[in-house]
């Protein structure tokens, strides 16, 4: 055989025993089995990596805690501006991102950022914490989605004060461009009208949504933030 073939043999068979690693890596990486082997927090960082691995990883605690066999689950980062998207929904089962979307705060939380929150009926403020969501209905912010607060003290009067995930003009790029955040709510997690039927679909009746903000207090209080594995129901009741 020639030389310079057996040059160019040797040299693609080099190039494959190089590129071989990555490219194994990078089937194991993406095959939904590797991910199911991975845990909850691996699994959301992967399907999510412009969210805050720290963030993601409080809310699989959080899950965990409450229901391990949830499908879906919502996340809020309140700690970024209003302007970048900071609502991320998966479906835990198929390993998928669904949505990445903008959410609004609640006008008594803050400007462009928001960084007060309540529990207070008509303080107009955002709450933190896990929400269980419940049915949907059609009120005067068009479909909507009621939500049911978990922790005591923090989000458990969500329900009397009408917080639920619906749509709003005011949330949309060209609402960013001209005034440089979105508008605020009545303490809602409102969503794009473009996503609205969708995303409420993706998370309604007996899935859950976890808000978070870097609040000390709440952060050292949370029930299932901090909870055992055994004590997952007790927590619930």
């Amino acid at each position: 055989m020639p030389r310079l073939t057996l040059s160019l043999l040797a040299g693609a068979a080099l190039l494959a025993s190089t590129q071989a690693p990555a490219g194994t890596f990078l089937a194991q990486a993406l095959h939904p089995e590797v991910l199911k082997d991975q845990t909850l927090d691996q699994r959301l960082t992967r399907l999510a990596p412009g969210a805050d691995p720290q963030v993601l990883s409080l809310a699989a605690n959080a899950l965990a805690c409450a229901d391990p066999d949830a499908e879906r689950l919502a996340v809020i980062d309140y700690s970024l501006p209003s302007s970048e998207p900071r609502l991320w929904v998966f479906d835990l089962p198929r390993n998928e991102l669904l949505f990445e979307e903008l959410v609004s705060h609640g006008r008594g939380s803050g400007d462009a950022m928001a960084t007060t929150f309540s529990n207070i009926p008509e303080s107009y403020q955002s709450s933190l914490g896990l929400f269980r969501t419940m049915n949907t209905y059609y009120g005067r912010n068009g479909y909507s989605l009621r939500l049911e607060g978990l922790e005591n003290g923090i989000n458990d009067l969500a329900y009397q004060r009408a917080i639920v995930i619906h749509g709003a003009d005011y949330v949309s790029e060209s609402f960013i461009e001209q005034t440089g955040r979105l508008g605020r709510s009545h303490g809602c997690p409102a969503v794009s009208r473009d996503v609205t039927y969708p995303l409420i679909d993706s998370i309604k009746e007996e899935q859950y949504l976890f808000v978070y903000y870097p609040d000390q207090e709440w952060l050292e209080s949370s029930a299932f933030l901090a909870c055992e594995r055994d004590d997952r129901q007790l927590a619930l009741r």
